[in-house]
Order: structure tokens, then C-alpha cells, then sequence
């Protein structure tokens, strides 16, 4: 199935209210802050970080999924802004935004996920913060969510040596339960990493 055809009903798929991850850490930003979500699907995320005074771009390669996030926004009575972009291909911006999102980004294999990073660290401006919340390679026990392929799924290692040199303010792997619309439900093993672009 592709994104496409995922996104393409009139449920959510992931529901529409906001990860528990982007809710517990975002106290870390200041109000109107240029925040960037990557894969951000159908706006759960990204409205809600809109909803508490953030600027707020999503970044997904459904369209589909991103209308979806407009017509949630305006449900909830705030903007955001979108682009309709293939991460394959995708030109990153040079230090444009404050704070970046990935949550649930694993749909990459190691090459992909590694210019995701690499595009990540790229647009975040010098002493900008990185959330990253997804699932552990222990998710494969799990039938709650998320990829079958381990290559695609995160160690704590993994992601502290993609940004080595960052200051690590938050990381956590843990079991937790899921309760997401259809997509994320049930136990899952979870990971949290939040980290600091060195200033220089």
C-alpha cells in the first residue's frame, strides 16, 4: 500500500491528536519558534505544535496526507504551512529552523535515513534543537506498528553516533502503549532522543 492510499480516507490513521513524545518535550521551545516536521502525515503533530504558538512547516510526499493536515488545522483554528516534497530528492534548507521533528520517520532504509539525518542537521540553525521519537529494533516482538525490517528500525547508539558532537538533553528506550488510530496500537518499545546542534 502506499501513502497515498493510506492517507487517502477520511479517518486518520494516526489519529489526530498529538504524539505523547511531542506533548512531554515540547516545553523545550519558546512561542513562535520556526519548527519543521519531517513525514509529518496528516497534521497530528504539527497542529498541535501550531496550537501552542509555534511556526510551523510539515514536510510529507502525501498529498493526500497533507490536506488532511490543513483541513485539521483549520478545524483546531490555526496555520501551518506544508510541502508536498520526496525526501529522496529533497533540497534541505541551510539552518532555517529553530527546532526539526522526525516521529515515526522509519519508513527509510539505512541510506535514506542517513541523508535524513545529515538533511536534518543541515536546516537546524546553531544551537537548534533535534526531536527524534520512534521505534527500537525490540519493536519487532511487537505487532502494535512500524516497519519489519530491522534495518529500519533505531538503537540509542545509532543516534548518538549520527549527530556525535551534540549536546543529548533527553534519551530514553522504553515500553509504552500505543493508542494512535489504527496505525499505532498496543505495546510498542519506543525510543526518545532529544539533542542540541553545537553552536559552532
Amino acid at each position: 500500500m502506499s501513502w497515498d492510499e493510506r492517507f487517502s480516507g477520511t479517518d486518520f490513521y494516526y489519529g489526530t491528536e498529538p504524539s505523547d513524545f511531542v506533548t512531554r518535550q515540547a516545553w523545550r521551545l519558546e512561542r513562535g519558534a520556526a519548527v519543521l516536521s519531517v513525514a509529518e502525515g496528516e497534521g497530528r503533530n504539527a497542529v498541535w505544535l501550531a496550537a501552542q504558538g509555534m511556526c510551523v512547516h510539515a514536510l510529507d510526499g502525501s498529498a493526500p496526507a497533507l490536506e488532511k493536515a490543513h483541513r485539521l488545522a483549520e478545524a483546531r483554528g490555526v496555520s501551518i504551512t506544508s510541502e508536498h516534497a520526496d525526501l529522496t530528492r529533497y533540497i534541505w534548507p541551510i539552518g532555517a529552523y529553530g527546532a526539526i521533528f522526525g516521529v515515526f520517520i522509519q519508513f527509510a532504509p539505512p541510506a535514506l535515513r542517513a541523508a535524513i539525518f545529515r538533511g536534518m542537521a543541515q536546516a537546524l540553525h546553531p544551537g537548534g534543537l533535534l526531536f527524534l521519537h520512534g521505534f527500537s529494533t525490540r519493536q519487532l516482538e511487537n505487532s502494535s506498528g512500524g516497519p519489519k525490517a530491522i534495518d529500519q528500525l533505531w538503537t540509542l547508539d545509532l543516534l548518538r553516533a549520527a549527530f556525535a558532537g551534540w549536546e543529548i538533553l533527553h534519551q530514553a528506550d522504553y515500553d509504552a502503549q500505543l493508542d494512535e488510530g489504527p496505525g499505532h496500537a498496543g505495546r510498542a518499545a519506543l525510543l526518545d532522543f532529544v539533542a542540541r546542534k553545537p553552536a559552532a
